[in-house]
């Protein structure tokens, strides 16, 4: 054991002390995550953590399988567009909700009408902006209408869209779901301390869905904000299973032998937004293009790719990820040059460079590595850590000059997830660009497939013309976890407990 893991084998049995330790004996999984969820109600967060609970916990009306990428009904068994606007859906019979109340076209229409008024404040609004209402027709068919034609509904119906069940939901709203959630899915919440710890266990009344019988029988689930915490608890036998392990100590615990280690590539693409609309400020030096195309050239992408993330991460060039529906990668593109971007500082007026805040919420390694590299053309950076609620909030109202941000897309495989996320002139486009937006329009409402290519392409073209975004590179995941548990991770950064098993 080299130096490094021996100072965490050490720290690991000072923490022992009255930690309860992983067995698969009580048939208990014990997992960390490394982010603060503000809330467990899917539709009020839009962190990965909130994801994996939102797989576990709640069914969508259709399924994808993360392997074959088919769609196969969940709580619907079929569907059907009846004209451009209207997608009809035979609803499955016999299922209950965790609470016992029975699931019909009550909890659809309740659930759309719901998330899709804006008024109701879901976090991610494009996850249901494009759904006018539902309609029932009767206790097990439902009817969806759209604002216009939304050719990747069925793929959004097979995410981030859950259905919930109406009366509770009337009851509690989304504060009492976010401490007491309750859904159809393979897991039930035991119990929630807000941001700390989660306790799920297995829904023995599951109903006969593709994500199939859950297998282990608890899940308990811990907020570990440090890394090394993490490892020092997986060596002690506190935790079972850890996840987003960079990929230095991913690699000394795989020489080890001792733990199974597992690297995936991911929908999650890693990029700085900067703030071209000035909400920041007019006279910010990021509203001039100049800036932002120096932005560009200061970054080694390939260095940053094969220094720090490893993997299968690779360089990104386009704001989305490449296997995205419509996500077209031949667009301009910038080569590490600090001294073209040197010039072009210098030719925007800041021949001395300037200094600037700069923000990011998670993977400090990078964002410093980063800062960097900005700090060596002669952007100086005041390095802003926060959590990435608080830096959500400022970026919603405006007052970030640049950051570093990720995004996964709620692991949604269309161009829609992403680039019209942030480019749709909404609380957290920094670009406000109308080119941008009517292309966008265009790509996300036609239903001829070539159109779509066509607008997205050209709105991504003008993305990297206009450097509004500095996209560097896509993230890889490494997943440790005890030779006890069985797993096979998947391309979309979910952890899906239902597919675990004890060997």
């Amino acid at each position: 054991m080299n130096r490094y893991l021996l100072g965490i084998a050490v720290a690991a049995l000072t923490l022992s002390a009255g930690g309860a330790f992983a067995d698969k004996s009580d048939d208990t999984l014990r997992v960390a995550f490394t982010k603060e969820l503000e809330s467990v109600d899917s539709y009020y967060n839009s962190a990965r953590e909130g994801v994996v609970l939102q797989r576990a916990i709640w069914d969508g009306l259709i399924y994808r399988d993360p392997v074959t990428n088919e769609y196969v009904g969940n709580l619907a068994t079929s569907w059907e567009w009846i004209d451009d606007t209207t997608l009809e859906l035979k609803l499955r019979e016999g299922v209950s909700f965790h609470n016992g109340e029975p699931f019909n076209a009550d909890d659809v229409v309740y659930t759309v009408n719901f998330v899709a008024d804006e008024a109701n404040g879901a976090v991610t609004q494009n996850n249901v902006n494009w759904m006018e209402s539902a309609e029932k027709i009767d206790d097990y068919t439902v009817r969806i209408h759209t604002k216009a034609p939304y050719p990747a509904a069925i793929e959004y119906l097979s995410g981030p869209v859950s259905m919930y069940p109406n009366e509770y939901y009337a009851e509690v709203g989304p504060t009492g779901m976010g401490t007491a959630p309750i859904g159809t899915g393979p897991y039930k919440v035991v119990s929630v301390d807000p941001g700390k710890h989660f306790v799920l266990e297995a829904n023995t009344e599951y109903h006969d869905g593709p994500k199939g019988q859950p297998e282990i029988g608890r899940i308990d689930i811990r907020t570990i904000p440090e890394v090394n915490t993490q490892l020092a608890e997986l060596f002690n036998g506190t935790l079972d299973l850890i996840w987003q392990v960079p990929s230095d100590q991913a690699e000394r615990i795989e020489q080890m032998g001792d733990f199974v280690v597992s690297n995936e590539s991911t929908m999650r693409v890693g990029y700085l937004a900067m703030d071209a609309a000035g909400r920041s400020g007019a006279d910010n030096p990021f509203t001039d293009l100049k800036v932002r195309q120096a932005v560009n050239h200061a970054l080694d992408r390939e260095t940053l790719v094969d220094a720090l993330l490893k993997g299968k991460s690779t360089p990104i060039h386009t704001a989305c990820f490449p296997s995205q529906f419509g996500c077209a990668q031949d667009v301009t593109e910038y080569e590490y040059d600090p001294e073209k971007a040197k010039a072009l500082l210098a030719e925007a007026g800041y021949p001395d460079g300037f200094k600037t805040e700069f923000y990011a919420y998670r993977d400090r390694e990078y964002a410093e590595a980063i800062a960097s590299y900005l700090n060596a053309v002669g952007i100086e950076t005041d390095f802003k850590m926060l959590q990435y609620s608080a830096l959500r909030d400022l970026n919603m109202k405006g007052e970030v000059p640049i950051s570093f941000q990720t995004w996964g897309s709620f692991s949604v495989n269309d161009a829609s997830a992403m680039v019209s996320q942030f480019f749709k002139h909404g609380e957290l486009d920094d670009a406000r660009d109308d080119e941008v937006l009517a292309d966008l329009d265009i790509a996300d409402s036609s239903t001829d497939p070539a159109v779509r290519k066509e607008h997205y392409a050209l709105a991504l073209q003008r993305i990297a013309d206009q450097a509004y975004w500095a996209p560097m590179f896509s993230y890889n995941t490494n997943y440790v976890f005890t030779d006890e548990v069985s797993y096979a991770p998947t391309a979309d950064e979910v952890l899906r407990f239902h597919e675990m098993s004890w060997k």
